[in-house]
């Protein structure tokens, strides 16, 4: 009877001691997370959701982790055994802390895109190299605390490093190629861009291997790094996004150059009213250029739309309306014309 009271009192002790730590963890998950929702609230800051989001999860496993290591005080366990314990729940805890770090400072860096973009480009492979650190670095601290030298190991890491950069040379290039890419800031996520290949889109993530664009078929790109790094490109959103309209118009020669112009002006005014994406600063231009064509006069009416893709609703309007205000006005829209001379054989000769 004695020694099966000895016994429960054995396991009760434990016990007790982890449900304990699961009550208070319980306690502290609620106190945390009512605290991070009322600092969120008050002072707007993304960082307190990130930091819910990031912890809340792993606040009770630490807690019932806490008891159980304590809880090891109570049993008579071998050393050798125990020290297997203590180095597992020593490793627990840091690869927790790495997933922790590493999922704050991603979700940081997309909710703060707009004030980090000015200093390191925002893109998946940013984003990769960010975790790949904090790994690398949560692993060399577990191989310490297990007591592993690290420098024979990084000595290693190198010349086998060595023999997987020769291997891997395509994708290698393709990594060094995209961190160029973002770190040059010539090519941004939300560009349009055009490759002289001929692929055209909304640059939608750049990552480790290749550069993702999006069409505005809403069919995707998939360009690898090293041909988008040495292609030529056109990025329309470069210095700024917005950019000019050029329409070309030809009416008959019997036609005011003048009155054309203002024609051109005054519409294009008007449709920057209604037209989406069409600026009404700066002001609207037309030029009489190219000129004189072989059978009208050619004008150009020169806009300014917000970004690339709104020149083709505004082309479309701009010329209903212009073409609707010609009728109007009797302005004539010539088409090509060719006189024939037919020159008669002399019958007597």
């Amino acid at each position: 009877m004695q020694l099966e009271t000895e016994i429960l009192f054995l396991w009760l002790e434990p016990l007790l001691i982890l449900f304990s730590s699961l009550i208070i963890g319980l306690i502290v998950k609620k106190i945390l997370i009512n605290y991070f929702n009322y600092l969120r609230k008050k002072t707007e800051a993304k960082i307190w959701g990130i930091l819910i989001n990031s912890t809340k999860k792993w606040i009770i496993p630490w807690f019932v982790l806490t008891g159980f290591y304590i809880a090891l005080e109570s049993w008579n366990i071998r050393p050798n055994i125990l020290g297997i314990i203590h180095k597992t729940i020593f490793i627990i805890v840091i690869v927790s802390f790495t997933f922790i770090i590493s999922q704050i400072l991603s979700e940081l860096i997309v909710s703060y895109e707009e004030k980090i973009s000015s200093v390191a480009p925002i893109a998946g492979l940013t984003q990769n190299i960010v975790k790949v650190v904090i790994f690398l670095l949560g692993a060399l601290m577990i191989l310490h605390g297990l007591g592993v030298s690290i420098t024979p190991l990084l000595t290693t890491m190198g010349i086998g490093g060595l023999a997987i950069a020769l291997a891997l040379q395509d994708s290698l290039k393709n990594l060094v190629a995209g961190m160029h890419i973002i770190l040059a800031k010539d090519i941004r996520i939300g560009d349009y861009i055009k490759i002289e290949g001929g692929e055209e889109g909304y640059v939608q993530d750049i990552g480790w291997r290749s550069t993702t664009i999006r069409a505005l078929s809403n069919n995707m790109a998939i360009v690898p790094n090293s041909r988008l790094a040495e292609a030529i490109v056109i990025n329309y959103h470069l210095p700024e996004n917005m950019m000019s309209l050029l329409i070309p118009v030809s009416v008959s020669y019997d036609s005011d150059p003048e009155v054309i112009e203002k024609i051109l002006v005054e519409e294009a005014r008007k449709a920057a009213e209604d037209v989406p994406g069409l600026l009404s600063d700066p002001e609207p231009l037309a030029r009489f250029m190219p000129g004189f064509g072989d059978y009208s006069l050619d004008f150009t009416l020169i806009c300014k739309v917000k970004e690339y893709a709104d020149q083709y609703l505004a082309q479309s309007e701009l010329r209903k309306r212009i073409f609707k205000r010609f009728k109007e006005e009797g302005i004539e829209i010539p088409f090509p014309i060719r006189t024939v001379y037919v020159k008669e054989k002399n019958e007597e000769s």
